[in-house]
């Protein structure tokens, strides 16, 4: 079971890693063709809102809720049932997304007086951010339908195609930016219009893949029935319960919209570095372990569920400390180093880089968020994440007040990562009382290597690395010299906890 969670966390992570590799050329492409200023805040506000909505219904509540009611189904081993159950949520599904989303367009400038209230009293900025909003809406629709594709594609062990799907949102964003906003009286929009036709795109992608398994839904829509009705129950708890970071992101913009102009944008680009580790490790971690509980859960194999649980608590130290402290210690670098060109000041980067180091300090709080939330929802328990979550965010909003007058944009980022491990805190401590979870033997051990290597990296970056060259240096030097600085951080990081006497059995017989 090891082996093939590890291979699968592997599979995941590499598809990502394409998608988040194109993430950053279609970001490089935005800060310099857009730079960072009114525009992009109400491009970002508005790409935020139907992105917001897509994890809060689709990849957050609806994949939480139904995996594992999919999970039973498959467990019971009747094929005509399960297909039944497929057809009758996904159109159930569709209608509700339907409904959500032409209500959207309509209350656009609702919406943006919800999300973003400072672009009231700034005019052009608030005009701009509701028509691209209205145009952007209709995602939510297409990639929750994708969010539903994925999770029986990750439920039957396929776990490629929903990985690789995001790449085609970065591509027709690269696309638009380079060859329709010249276009466009106003170029800003053709981002809100590639959005648009990249959820199109990806719900497509996915069709081949569910007619192999023979499970292309045919729509049929049916509140009545006894599975939909266990998912459409456990989905409202749940929208809370797996969307807590993302609801704290977007306080963040809510928040940043009352500062200086281009303070949303900074936080969107140092928040876009943070999604790199998160994404090709946390969201991969989390995507393979929630089928893994859900079937020891059905299987009643609590041993299996404790085991899979440590397996996935050790790879998020060993992976996530060292990207902490890559992201804190070369902040200002990997910003310039990305994003400053022409329209992106080296203003920017410095700004940027304070909110980069301030989410970075919370980025084990987030991937250990994605992989405990899976331990509840797995058993149907969907209402101990959201009373935790909702703690969160009570202590999220304290905290922004709190530090946004001396920190700015910087306060309202660490107040979001220190919300994170509060929530992680509470979760774990749950599990551990309720035996859910029951430590493997060698923590001790395995936590003092971690922080031996992490000791050793994090001198080499402080002493070695000096963030004023960055600035000096062409493009081409950047680039070389980050992935140099990297390389060896890594190198350090790994053959510190080899000295140390750390194998890979030491995590694979865990499990």
């Amino acid at each position: 079971m090891s082996k093939q969670l590890f291979k699968s966390t592997i599979v995941v992570g590499s598809m990502t890693l394409i998608s988040r590799i194109l993430g950053f050329v279609r970001d490089m492409l935005i800060a310099q063709i857009f730079g960072a200023g009114s525009a992009t805040d109400a491009f970002f506000v508005a790409f935020t809102i139907p992105n917001f909505l897509r994890r809060l219904f689709g990849e957050g509540a609806f994949a939480q809720a139904f995996v594992p009611v999919l999970s039973e189904y498959q467990h019971r081993g009747n094929r005509e049932a399960l297909k039944q159950f497929i057809d009758r949520t996904a159109g159930t599904l569709a209608l509700v997304l339907m409904l959500i989303t032409m209500v959207g367009i309509v209350v656009a400038p609702l919406l943006i007086m919800l999300f973003a209230p400072g672009f009231i009293w700034k005019g052009t900025q608030y005009d701009l951010a509701v028509q691209m909003v209205q145009i952007t809406l209709p995602y939510l629709f297409f990639i929750s339908l994708v969010a539903f594709a994925g999770g029986i594609l990750n439920a039957h062990g396929r776990f490629v195609i929903p990985a690789l799907t995001p790449v085609f949102l970065n591509l027709c964003m690269i696309g638009a930016a380079i060859w329709l906003a010249p276009l466009m009286d106003e170029p800003v929009v053709a981002l809100a219009w590639s959005v648009f036709a990249a959820g199109v795109v990806q719900l497509v992608f996915q069709v081949p893949a569910l007619m192999r398994l023979g499970l292309l839904p045919r729509f049929r829509v049916d509140f009545r029935d006894s599975g939909v009705r266990r998912i459409m129950g456990l989905m409202m708890p749940a929208i809370f319960g797996v969307s807590i970071t993302q609801i704290n992101l977007l306080l963040d913009t809510l928040l940043a919209s009352f500062l200086t102009a281009g303070s949303v944008s900074w936080l969107y680009y140092s928040d876009r570095l943070v999604e790199f580790p998160l994404g090709i490790f946390g969201i991969a971690l989390a995507t393979v372990i929630l089928p893994s509980l859900a079937r020891s859960h059905a299987a009643e194999d609590a041993i299996a569920f404790s085991r899979s649980l440590d397996w996935s608590l050790r790879l998020v130290l060993l992976i996530g400390m060292p990207a902490t402290i890559g992201l804190t210690m070369l902040a200002e670098p990997m910003i310039s180093t990305l994003f400053q060109y022409d329209e992106f000041s080296l203003n920017d980067v410095h700004f940027a880089g304070q909110s980069l180091m301030a989410y970075a300090a919370g980025l084990l709080g987030f991937i250990l968020v994605k992989v405990l939330v899976p331990a509840f929802t797995a058993r149907e328990d969907m209402k101990t994440p959201v009373r935790y979550g909702v703690y969160g965010i009570v202590v999220k909003l304290g905290l922004s007040f709190a530090l946004v007058a001396s920190l700015a944009h910087a306060g309202l980022a660490l107040a979001t990562s220190l919300s994170a491990f509060f929530n992680a805190f509470l979760m774990l401590k749950k599990l551990l009382k309720q035996n859910a979870y029951q430590p493997a033997v060698g923590w001790p051990l395995f936590f003092m290597r971690v922080m031996m290597a992490s000791a050793v990296m994090s001198a080499v970056l402080y002493y070695g690395v000096d963030a004023g060259l960055w600035q000096q240096w062409a493009a081409l030097d950047r680039v070389l010299n980050l992935l140099v600085w990297i390389a060896l951080a890594c190198v350090i990081y790994a053959l510190t906890l080899i000295l140390t006497g750390l194998r890979p059995k030491h995590l694979i017989s865990k499990v």
